[in-house]
């Protein structure tokens, strides 16, 4: 110590025990290291040589006190946060770099700065990965530009940055400059001579002398590396293989590393970089085609040779034969030759990137190599005509080049998706995983790269993807404090691409949904090791894809020229379907109906002739349907390119990508306060889709027979589904006063304005991916019932809420009884609580049903099993089951004609089941079913349904629209049809209630048809209701319990009532649907019955106009509109708007009919231009109404003077109206009375009394003049 200290004269007691604790330091960490022994004299040999390092580095005159030495276990142990350690800078340059640093990268802060300095030895591991080492213990370093010449040293490491791993005791070291040597280079690999690289064998030469093989012959090769594959792990053999290049003729020879004490070497040599390798023997690589190539030994050595050096600036020799001098001479004939290495196998607790994968083959195309380090999309055009249309897919080739950059974003870690530059994406899943992951901040140079445009639209447009034969290289270390992300776990990305034939867009696809669904299901509904599964279910169910593929052959991809590998052609569709999670989707509708349509396109072709009070209400309610798909945006090169014309073929509209949500199924009363948060557009009429993200409703059918049906099996409750088709669908509620159509543009007139979004899709189009315990046994079931073999799915298990929700082996005791219910009434507020606390009404509906047998004990739920004989008594009870209060949250899935099973838990009373008469006021004597209350513990599961009560459960009295219209003694009807047609009469959102909604409080009129055509009125009173979604033109309705009355004109509508309940049973299109329109004659149009024709075409001729009006009417008072004034003296209105009728007779050769055409197909009928109608319009303005009648066959007008009138009256007598004519027409209410009118007629002096037909009545819904 006394000697180590007089070397440092002068040095204050401060810097005297810094000294100190240096040499105590040294001798121990240095000389107490496995595999070490330093003598007395050694250690202070160490001591010195390093505080003269330290000295020059620290560039003063004094010892950097603040500095101490820490051994690498106490770096790992301790060091819990990334850090920096430079001993070369000063505090301004320390900020100077984390400014830049920090610049480059505005969301991520530059690594704090620690004072600590780090000594050991440089050592390899068992990998090949570099150590350093200490008496302490080991850590993994990674370096930049590793030398030969620092294995085995004690180095000192002024520079460096320490990241921590999640996992224990575990780090790496990030050498962000050179190590300093301790000692002199002794025994260390130096550059050889010229007259021993004279005597070394070029690739060419080397790869002549493996067509003759010769035992115990040793090679000595130079080249310039080409290449330099991963470190891969086969059947217990660890290995990389590095493939050399002559400079001259481009000629390529590979080399196998597989010696423990060389596979450091990947870690040292880069590609274009001259190396010398020595005593490489020839071996055989079974499995390849190739089958030799040469391999390193225990006694070889590599040289990284200095340009200055190559064996082009010596005299070469190239021997003809092998001599002696060439080679270490081995006589021993247990050195074998061979190598088996079976490029399949893998040991399960291994992760390398060898296992095998499905490759489809293909013709192999010559590939040049380029470097980029710029953006590159502009390749596009390079890569484009490699396109090719493989069995209807369009398939594309990659290109391989070489590119240097910046990691920018970790895409995700576990899947190995990086982008670099901030545009280009990078993909390593085809390699092992590193052993230190890429960071934010990371220079990067890749080699060998395979260059894709557009393989995944969920990822940038440019993608880099490495395989076996890419290098990449880290040329500079990040100085950003970026997180560590954990190990991946069992089930991770990288894996699937191993284990499944999955090509490169499907993975990359795949990887965005793992990182969507870790969002939005983990780790309520998913464990994070399932969500890979799950990805891959999804896969499967939307690209049809089978388990199992083609094994993956890493030597051919190694090794083959020209290189062919799993990257060499990849699918470019730019329709695959689209992840979205639940806000993704709200978001999506709501910024659709913010961008909003204008008003004008929300109103019928003669929407300008509306008055206040017509517009007004035509406005009040619109919808917007439309299948799940979202526009795809375009890329940079297609902006620039302009609008293409898309070849693509059926399906999606171009840059329409079809919508798949993930969630599960649950009842609209399913919540939590935990989650109140959540974007939630639920109705209690609907089942609710809910993920991570929100919840939506869902209007769900399922295919029943030859139809569909509204849901009603309780099995989807707890599904884990996903969902291929839907249509999304969003309501706008609107209060406006408008106060004429020229005023829309103008928001002010706007008062309110709501939404309601929601889902509709039928279950056909759902896939589970994890059924609940009840639907696991309905599927059970079904494959029973069908008679095939049961087959044992592996799907994945619910976490969290689910399990305790579903048990699969609840021990509670419960009672059943099984329940058939016959009808079912509408949800509405009620005052059900005269009993209860809280005043107010209460949302409530009411189930007429019958029990069925007796009810049962059980010592565990039941659920939805067969249905076992005692439960199936001959004994009936019809009860009345109240739902109120969180009850109703069961409404969606109770249907009439369906058999449930009631259970109620954690009880073992019988009593509740049996049925009570409802305990009204005492003394009062009800004459009714008894009543059963249905408590918030009660679950009701859908069973199927025995054979015995199928043909008594069908429903005689449910009528189509035209037996609704004929029937002539029915009052309480129960129908089903099409809605062609929905008004909103009144909105009231006042509703007296503290529920009160935008969507409560309408008054609506339903116009349902059926396939005839025939159609009728409905009126539905949401005064007292909440509002139920689905009511859409196009959807099939099932309306239970509504008035059936007649109008003072003889027509049919209805009326709904506290009881009725609306059911949407079937979706439909999203437009209204058109009726059938078949081309009839008036004669048989005028014939009475049953199959009378209501909508048809009919072609004939004008034979004159009877009737034409043309008004300007005040939008308030409908006064008429005279010089731009109301003529009503109450009025102070200056709006107006334009309307038009007229009546014609027409005759087709077989009767005669009167039409009736109002705008804007009065224009069409006179044959006008837009511009003559216009000026029409503007004529018209200083008298505001004209009227041309018939007399006779002939025109009269109420001032003949007028030359406008006379104009129109020549205009209506001309060819030019009465012309042959296809008009698509309507018959009008009162065409249905047939008996007619009784006549009067005078001939002389004598009467006659006769009853005359009416004649047929029709309205012109489409004209189109014959050709």
């Amino acid at each position: 110590m006394e000697e180590f200290l007089d070397r440092f004269p002068g040095r204050s007691d401060a810097e005297r025990s810094w000294l100190k604790e240096v040499f105590g330091f040294v001798k121990h960490q240095l000389g107490s290291a496995p595999d070490t022994s330093l003598t007395e004299e050694a250690a202070l040999d160490l001591s010195v040589s390093l505080l003269r390092r330290i000295e020059e580095i620290h560039n003063t005159c004094t010892l950097p006190l603040s500095y101490r030495l820490l051994s690498v276990s106490e770096l790992v142990a301790r060091q819990k946060v990334a850090c920096v350690s430079n001993l070369s800078w000063s505090t301004n340059q320390h900020k100077a770099c984390v400014k830049e640093a920090e610049s480059e990268q505005a969301h991520h802060k530059a690594l704090p700065r620690v004072h600590l300095l780090l000594i050991g030895y440089l050592r390899a591991g068992r990998a090949g990965e570099l150590r350093l080492t200490d008496a302490s213990g080991d850590v993994t370093c990674e370096c930049v530009s590793p030398s030969p010449q620092w294995l085995g040293q004690p180095v000192f490491l002024p520079h460096w940055n320490y990241i921590p791993h999640n996992a224990p005791h575990m780090g790496l070291v990030e050498l962000i400059g050179s190590p300093v040597l301790l000692s002199p280079c002794q025994g260390l690999a130096v550059h050889p001579g010229g007259a021993e690289l004279s005597r070394a064998d070029g690739v060419k030469e080397a790869a002549a002398r493996l067509l003759t093989r010769c035992q115990g012959v040793r090679v000595q090769l130079w080249g310039v590396v080409c290449s330099v594959s991963p470190v891969l792990e086969v059947s217990d053999s660890t290995f990389f293989i590095l493939i050399l290049k002559d400079p001259q003729n481009s000629q390529t020879l590979p080399v196998l590393v597989q010696e423990t004490g060389c596979l450091w070497w990947s870690q040292c040599v880069f590609v274009d970089q001259c190396v010398y390798v020595t005593v490489l023997r020839v071996c055989v690589v079974r499995g390849w085609k190739g089958n030799r190539l040469l391999s390193a030994t225990s006694k070889s050595k590599l040289h990284i040779l200095p340009h200055a050096l190559s064996p082009d600036t010596h005299t070469t020799h190239t021997p003809n034969t092998l001599s002696p001098h060439t080679h270490a001479t081995n006589t021993n004939t247990q050195d074998t030759e061979t190598h088996t290495l079976s490029p399949h196998a893998q040991t399960p607790e291994q992760h390398t990137d060898t296992q095998t994968i499905s490759l489809k083959t293909h013709t192999p195309q010559q590939q040049n190599t380029e470097t980029f380090t710029q953006p590159l999309e502009a390749t596009e055009q390079k890569v484009e005509p490699n396109v090719i249309i493989q069995s209807g897919v369009r398939m594309k080739r990659s290109k391989v080049i070489s590119y240097q950059g910046v990691v920018t974003e970790v895409l995700s870690e576990e899947a190995g998706l990086y982008m670099i530059d901030g545009e280009v994406g990078l993909c390593l899943a085809h390699q092992p995983p590193r052993r230190r992951g890429l960071r934010t901040g990371d220079h990067l140079q890749i080699h060998g790269v395979h260059f894709l445009y557009q393989p995944c639209p969920d990822l940038p447009p440019s993608m880099l993807c490495v395989c076996l034969r890419s290098t990449l290289r880290v040329t500079t270390f990040s100085p950003l404090a970026t997180p560590e992300p954990g190990s991946p776990g069992p089930l991770s990305l990288p894996r699937f691409l191993l284990k499944q034939d999955v090509g490169v867009s499907q993975y990359l696809w795949i990887s965005h949904v793992t990182k969507q669904l870790r969002c939005s299901l983990v780790p309520r509904w998913l464990k994070a090791n399932t969500v890979c599964a799950v990805a891959w279910r999804i896969l499967q169910l939307l690209f049809k894809r089978t388990e199992g593929g083609r094994r993956r052959d890493i030597y051919t991809e190694i090794l083959e020229d020209p290189h062919t590998c799993p990257l060499s052609q990849y699918t470019a569709d730019p329709l695959v379907c689209e992840y979205v999670c639940v806000r993704e989707c709200l978001s999506a509708l709501e910024s659709q109906c913010g961008s909003g349509a204008s008003l004008r396109s929300l109103l019928l072709p003669g929407g300008a002739s509306l008055s206040k009070a017509q517009l007004n209400q035509r406005l009040a309610w619109s919808h917007s349907a439309r299948p799940g798909t979202r526009t795809r945006p375009p890329t940079p090169h297609q902006e620039q390119a302009g609008p293409q014309k898309d070849q693509s073929g059926p399906g999606p509209t171009r840059g329409q990508r079809p919508l798949v949500l993930v969630g599960v199924l649950e009842l609209p009363g399913q919540t939590d306060a935990a989650h109140t948060s959540l974007h939630t557009h639920t109705s209690p009429h609907t089942l609710q889709l809910r993920d991570g993200s929100g919840r939506v409703a869902c209007v769900v059918t399922e295919p029943h027979e030859d139809r569909q049906r509204a849901v009603f099996n309780s099995a989807w409750i707890g599904c884990l589904v996903c969902v291929k088709r839907v249509t999304m669908v969003t309501e706008q509620f609107l209060q406006s006063d408008f106060p004429s159509y020229t005023h829309l543009e103008q928001d002010g007139y706007i008062t309110h304005k709501h939404y309601r979004s929601y889902l509709q899709f039928c279950s056909s189009d759902v896939h589970i991916l994890s059924p609940s315990v009840a639907m696991a046994t309905h599927l059970q079931a079904e494959r029973a019932k069908r008679g095939e073999e049961e087959r044992e799915e592996k799907r994945v298990k619910l976490d969290g809420e689910e399990e305790e929700r579903l048990p699969r082996s609840s021990q509670h005791p419960c009672v059943s009884v099984v329940m058939r219910v016959e009808q079912k009434e509408g949800l509405s507020w009620r005052n059900t609580g005269a009993e209860r606390e809280e005043a107010g009404l209460t949302l409530s509906f009411r189930v007429r049903a019958e029990l069925i047998g007796p009810a049962l004990k059980w010592g565990k739920d039941p659920k939805n099993s067969l249905v076992t004989g005692a439960e199936m008594d001959s004994h009936v009870t019809k009860v009345q089951v109240v739902y109120q209060s969180r009850a109703v949250q069961w409404f969606p899935v109770l249907q009439p004609n369906c058999l449930y099973r009631i259970v109620v838990s954690n009880t073992q009373d019988t009593s509740l089941l049996s049925g009570k008469v409802a305990p009204w006021q005492s003394k009062v004597e009800l004459h009714t079913d008894p009543a059963l209350q249905v408590g918030l513990d009660w679950t009701f599961h859908t069973l199927a349904l025995p054979n015995l009560l199928h043909s008594q459960c069908l429903s005689p009295n449910l009528m189509s629209v035209s037996e609704l219209l004929d029937s002539s003694s029915a009052e309480m009807v129960w129908f089903q049809g099409v809605l062609s047609e929905r008004i909103s009469l009144l909105e009231n959102t006042n509703t007296g209630h503290a529920h009160s909604d935008v969507g409560e409080g309408l008054k609506l009129r339903l116009t349902m048809c059926d396939q005839s055509g025939r159609s009728v009125h409905v009126y539905l009173d949401l005064s007292r209701a909440p509002y139920p979604p689905g009511l859409l033109p196009g959807n099939t309705l099932l309306l239970s319990a509504f008035q059936r009355r007649l109008s003072r004109s003889g027509g049919v509508y209805c009326n709904s009532l506290p009881v009725s309940c609306v059911t949407v049973s079937q979706l439909g299109d999203s437009s209204p649907p058109q009726p059938s329109t078949p081309l009839v004659h008036l004669m048989d149009w005028m014939q009475p019955g049953e199959k009378r024709c209501i909508v048809g075409q009919v072609k004939g001729h004008v034979v004159c106009v009877l009737y034409l009006q043309l008004t300007w009417s005040c939008s308030l008072c409908d006064s008429t509109f005279i010089q731009s004034r109301c003529s009503s003296p109450q009025c102070y209105s200056t709006t107006a708007v334009f309307q038009s009728t007229a009546k014609i007779i027409m005759e087709d050769g077989t009767g005669e009919a009167q039409v009736w055409f109002s705008c804007p197909l009065v224009r069409l009928l006179l044959g006008l231009a837009d511009s003559q109608w216009e000026e029409l319009q503007r004529a018209l303005r200083v008298r505001g109404r004209i009227r041309v009648y018939s007399r006779g066959r002939g025109l009269v007008c109420e001032e003949d003077s007028d030359c406008l009138l006379q104009y129109l009256s020549s205009l209506c007598s001309s060819s030019t109206v009465c012309r042959s004519l296809t008009l698509t027409c309507r018959a009008r209410a009162h065409t249905q009375q047939a008996e007619g009118e009784a006549r009067r007629f005078t001939r002389g002096e004598t009467d006659f009394m006769t009853r005359m037909l009416l004649p047929l009545q029709l309205t012109c819904t489409h004209i189109e003049a014959d050709s």
